[in-house]
């Protein structure tokens, strides 16, 4: 009785979830959130999207029942061509300096939650969708999948992120090369240099994606979290203060509940159910 209240009070705030931009799906059972941006034709993030993304990012990020979250597009042409150019056009320095913290409040909020996020990438991932993608844990793209931040070619940089997770993920030079020519690359070529993890077919897509969410959820999900933060953390700081990071963290597992039910679950030769505790 205990465990369904406490599942009844999680997720009674999704339930009441309305957008206009956002679908918003959540499976509690297999711990799976599903996030589809759905702003027809090219699923552009303006401030209206972001703002809902925001919202959901959060309410996934607090919500223990939900333990990976996936983002696709909806339709087929694209996952997100990026921020609305209507928009900009009418930005003065005022306005830019809020859309760029916007979009970083939602990039960061994705990037720093203790839920991992994979993006399902579908057709073009563009300016600040590409941007998007980079900001989640783990990419899976489709043939038709075309990334690139072309920004310079429309007199304006990257103004959520690509600029520094970009250069992380495949190093300076390369960085440099898309960043500064706008090229845009296919979904092979985006495998080559290590932006993204898997190239599928299109109607294999969600399938992927799920498979991978689905072997993240079965895992103990304060491990997963410690995993995801301490990569995080390996790119801001030095090698030795890493370890002393995961040292921390390594001993903390056995405190959990979670360590116990693994290990016990092992020699017992059966799937742990872990809690999260």
């Amino acid at each position: 009785m205990e465990e369904k209240q406490e599942k009844d009070s999680m997720t009674m705030g999704s339930e009441n979830m309305e957008f206009k931009k956002i679908i918003y799906e959540e499976d509690v059972e297999k711990g799976i959130a599903k996030i589809i941006i759905n702003n027809p034709p090219l699923n552009v993030l303006d401030s209206e999207a972001l703002k809902e993304l925001f919202v959901i990012v959060d309410h996934i990020s607090k919500n223990n029942l939900i333990r990976v979250a996936i983002i696709r597009g909806s339709g087929e042409r694209a996952f997100s061509a990026g921020a609305n150019l209507k928009e900009f056009a009418k930005y003065g320095l005022h306005e830019s300096k809020e859309a760029a913290l916007l979009g970083h409040k939602v990039m960061n909020a994705i990037a720093s939650s203790p839920k991992p996020f994979i993006a399902a990438v579908n057709g073009y991932a563009l300016g600040g969708g590409c941007e998007l993608a980079l900001a989640c844990d783990i990419i899976i793209a489709s043939e038709n999948a075309r990334f690139g931040n072309p920004e310079v070619t429309l007199g304006i940089i990257p103004g959520w992120g690509a600029t520094q997770r970009l250069p992380k993920i495949i190093g300076e030079k390369k960085a440099k090369e898309l960043l500064l020519t706008g090229n845009v690359i296919t979904a092979e070529e985006a495998l080559k240099l290590g932006i993204i993890n898997k190239v599928t077919s299109l109607e294999e897509l969600d399938k992927v994606a799920e498979e991978i969410a689905l072997k993240i959820a079965k895992n103990a999900p304060l491990a997963v979290s410690a995993v995801k933060q301490l990569v995080n953390k390996s790119f801001e700081v030095s090698l030795d203060a890493g370890i002393l990071l995961e040292v921390e963290a390594f001993s903390s597992c056995f405190t959990t509940e979670d360590k116990n039910e693994g290990i016990q679950a092992f020699f017992e030769k059966r799937e742990p159910k872990f809690k999260g505790r």
